[in-house]
Order: structure tokens, then sequence, then C-alpha cells
């Protein structure tokens, strides 16, 4: 199938890491639109939030108050999804099955200035949140197979609080994403004896038309078997396992890279455009992991405008995942747009 037919005509994309298949309908970008609009939010969130729970001195929901915090600050999340002391309810009875879990989760706030998401730090700020998720790991992996660390960026992603944040829930289990993800990846290695993550983005080098942003250390690109309209995939270029694994040389590159990456996603549609985001990388199972890339997957609802969303419903819930707008028409208008913040570009 020739690029150009690849651009105008139906066609179903592989994704190796989920072995799973996306319909793709580049024919349907131009269709007329008659369904949800979400306002626009057009107002400058303050720089600090008396009414915020996240808000340096402020007292949570839980009536904890939090610290004068300067940079990074980290508290145990008062409403958990998964408990230290889980109950003991493990049950197999035919098709009704029960398993106990228990875990540890934690809040980020990735700054004390209730008004700046990440595109709108310091290289030195951003450099702290690694550095945090690094601590953070290192501690959980000692009790815990399994360490999620995620960001809900915007209210129209079901983030419950504007103040710039992230979490990390580890459990005592392998996620389904997580284990078919170290599923697939482990069965190419054992096939080619090479890691899935790194043959492809070393191919995604070599054609360059779905990358974004590139540096020396890292690659963010749209994925060949993108799923959202802007989704985005954020890869080593060299076969690292684990954040835990990168030099402080790896780490500044990192946060230049989820700099632009989130620069260019705001720059967009002019607006803090919202996303899910988080971090895949080995379990800390005590298993062989030379199968493993470490990798951000970065999934955005928005699919026109600052005001149109995706919603993956109907075929996507009852068939197979669909999209309209092509990988490569995706990465080109990030691409396109400009590596400057437009709110210091007066737009």
């Amino acid at each position: 199938m020739s690029h150009e037919t690849l651009q105008s005509k139906p066609h179903r994309r592989f994704n190796p890491l989920s072995n799973k298949w996306v319909l793709v309908s580049p024919q349907r970008a131009s269709r007329p639109w008659k369904g949800k609009v979400e306002k626009e939010k057009l107002h400058q969130e303050p720089s600090y939030d008396q009414e915020c729970y996240l808000c340096p001195g402020n007292i949570r929901a839980s009536g904890l108050v939090n610290d004068e915090y300067k940079d990074v600050y980290i508290f145990d999340n008062d409403f958990a999804a998964i408990e230290e002391n889980g109950a003991d309810i493990n049950l197999k009875d035919g098709l009704f099955q029960t398993e106990a879990v228990s875990g540890n989760c934690k809040v980020i706030c990735y700054s004390p200035d209730h008004s700046k998401t990440m595109p709108e730090l310091d290289i030195n700020s951003i450099q702290k949140i690694i550095d945090a998720w690094c601590k953070l790991y290192f501690e959980l992996e000692q009790k815990y197979p399994w360490v999620q660390i995620f960001e809900n960026k915007g209210e129209i992603n079901g983030c419950s609080n504007p103040h710039p944040h992230g979490q990390v829930w580890a459990g005592s289990f392998l996620p389904d994403e997580a284990a078919r993800e170290d599923r697939e990846q482990k069965a190419y290695f054992e096939s080619l004896k090479s890691p899935l993550l790194l043959d492809y983005v070393k191919q995604e080098i070599k054609l360059m038309e779905r990358i974004v942003c590139i540096n020396d250390d890292w690659v963010a690109l749209v994925p060949y078997w993108a799923s959202w309209p802007f989704e985005m995939l954020l890869l080593p270029r060299t076969p690292i396992s684990h954040m835990t694994d990168l030099t402080d040389e790896q780490k500044l590159s990192l946060a230049r890279i989820l700099k632009e990456l989130t620069t260019r996603y705001d720059n967009l549609f002019n607006c803090s455009f919202p996303y899910s985001m988080g971090w895949h990388w080995r379990p800390a199972n005590g298993q062989p992991s030379e199968h493993w890339i470490m990798h951000a997957h970065f999934y955005p609802p928005l699919l026109r405008s600052a005001t149109i969303q995706k919603f993956m419903v109907g075929y996507e819930l009852m068939a197979e995942t669909q999209r309209d707008i092509s990988p490569e028409q995706a990465a080109k208008m990030l691409r396109d747009t400009s590596d400057i913040h437009y709110k210091l570009r007066g737009e």
C-alpha cells in the first residue's frame, strides 16, 4: 500500500505492544461535526489559590495541612485506590474469582505555583520531578512488583484539581496493560534477540515522518499504531529498562524533551492541552528484563480544536479502536507548531 493510499483510504494497523489492531479512516477527517463541544477555559489560574487542596500551607480535604513547600512536594494520597493493609479476600469459585490487593498511593505536586503546568516550568524544575519519580520508584519497588507513575491533566480528562500534579500507585500485582506489554516484548525478544521498542525507534528515526521531537537520548513520536488523535510515545534511543538506570545527562535531556513535547501540545490549539500520561518500565518482580525498554504514553483526548474531543464509544467499545486523522498527519501538525510556548509569544 502506497503512502498516498495510507493517507486517504481506510486500513488497519497492528500494535505489537498490545497485540491489538486499530482501524484508521483518514477519509473521515473532513466530516462535518455537530457533536459535543466543550467550553474553552479562558481564564488564567492564579499562582496561589487559597481554596486549592494542593497549594502550599493549605488544608486538604482530609484535614491535613500541606507543608510550605518550595519545589516538588510528595504526600500519601488521602483517597487511595489501593491500601497498604489489603483485606484477605482471595476467592476462586468457578467464574467468580477475587484477588486481594495491597499497595501505596502518593501525590506529586510539581511546583508550588498553582498556575504552571509542565510546559511552563523551567528545565531545572522538570528535573526535580524526574528525580522525584526515580526516588519514589526506588522506594516502592522494594515492596511492590509494579509502580505506576501517571498524570491526568485537564478537567476534560478527569483531573479533580487544576494544580499541576501527578500520582503514583504501587500495587502487589501486575496490572493488565503492564502484563500485556511484558508478554509481547518478551515474545519478540525471544524470537529476534533484540528489544521490540529499540528496533522500533531505530526504524522510526530512519523514516522521521512520525517523529515530533528528538535529541541525543530521547525520541517523542506519534506511534504508527496510535489510537488517540495526538497520542505520543516517548522512548529512549538506547536500551534502558528503567528510570533509575538513567545518567544525569539522560535525565537532563529527558527534562528538555518533556518540556518541548508538552509545549508543542499546548501550542497545537493554543490551550492548556489535556492528556493522560504514564510511564511503563520493567516490573520489579525479579524476572529477566532484557526485553524491556522504558517508555511513556501520552493519551490526549482533543480531536479538532481546544473544544472538540475524541470519544472512545460505539464501534471502539464494541469492536475495535478507530481513528480518523492519520498518525503521520498528526505528527506533522505537532512538528509544525512552535517550541516556544504560546503564552510567551503573546498569543
